[in-house]
């Protein structure tokens, strides 16, 4: 079965900072603020919504195709996807752009400051859908280019291409009207409990009238699961156990996959979220968001220990 993941790719670039910021900002002076931090080094991860449930569905033997945009630096992120086996023809390369990068300094009291470049993803990734048999197509809209969000959920509907709507961190700047078409007729929506909250507000529309406009709601609880409805059902999957909690960081994006997985080989919805949790326990035993790693053996055995 196609599956389609339209979302961003970016480098996550971590840097650790061996002191507390508090300690060199003057707070008489924060209205004239410059401040330089040394820091340990500095890390580079492969990261964006699109390479992260594209890279844990390639762990579950799937080769969906990336629907995003890339900028001059994507070498080492290109390599790494060839790695997997995955297809790279739906990433559109902006020359004149770097990918979208996140650059996080984390001090020692786990205080954080982020810049984001969205560089590349800037632009839309003006994928064309000819030839896609809708009835072998399952698509997922994760968090990207907000262009791609709106255009490619009308042109699923067109083509009669059952999608999962995951608006995530781009929910504040989607115009509510076209957030509340990207949902209409989506086979689900899903977010976790907070997003669901500002859906409600940015919208208008209260649970109920969500379960209207789309096949089923799955809202993600992090250690405590996820609530699935569906009509006038409920369902609540409990999370998988993790060997050990490092960084819960992509566990939503794994969950994704996971859930993926299930429906294209045509398990229902409640078995689809459990592989969505067992999915989610690998991620976060590991530090960055394509760094776990399991094989069929691991993650089946794991399944029955937590829903057997």
């Amino acid at each position: 079965m196609n599956i389609l993941i339209s979302g961003s790719l970016a480098y996550d670039r971590i840097m650790d900072f061996p002191g507390r910021f508090a300690d060199h900002i003057l707070p008489e002076k924060i209205h004239i603020l410059n401040v330089c931090f040394t820091v340990n080094g500095l890390q580079e991860r492969f990261g964006g919504t699109a390479g992260n449930i594209a890279y844990t569905l390639s762990l579950l033997g799937e080769k969906p195709e990336i629907l995003a945009t890339c900028g001059r630096d994507f070498d080492n992120y290109r390599q790494w996807l060839e790695s997997l086996s995955l297809p790279l023809g739906g990433i559109r390369p902006i020359a004149e752009e770097f990918t979208a990068s996140a650059y996080i300094t984390t001090d020692l009291a786990d205080n954080q400051i982020t810049g984001f470049n969205p560089g590349a993803m800037k632009f839309p990734s003006n994928h064309s859908f000819d030839g896609l048999i809708p009835d072998d197509t399952l698509a997922i809209i994760s968090p990207g280019n907000t262009q791609d969000m709106i255009t490619y959920s009308r042109n699923y509907k067109e083509r009669g291409i059952d999608y999962i709507c995951d608006p995530g961190q781009q929910i504040p700047v989607i115009p509510s009207e076209d957030l509340a078409e990207m949902i209409q007729g989506a086979k689900i929506l899903v977010s976790n409990d907070y997003e669901l909250d500002l859906i409600q507000k940015h919208t208008g529309r209260s649970n109920t009238d969500l379960l209207g406009q789309t096949g089923s709601v799955i809202t993600t609880l992090g250690e405590e699961g996820s609530v699935l409805r569906s009509g006038e059902t409920e369902d609540h999957v409990a999370a998988a156990s993790p060997s050990t909690v490092t960084d819960p960081t992509g566990a939503g994006d794994a969950f994704r996959a996971g859930l993926i997985k299930g429906l294209v080989s045509g398990e229902d919805l409640v078995k689809s979220a459990q592989m969505g949790s067992v999915a989610a326990s690998f991620a976060v035993e590991v530090l960055g968001t394509q760094e776990h790693r399991f094989t069929p053996e691991q993650f089946w055995r794991r399944f029955d220990e937590a829903f057997k």
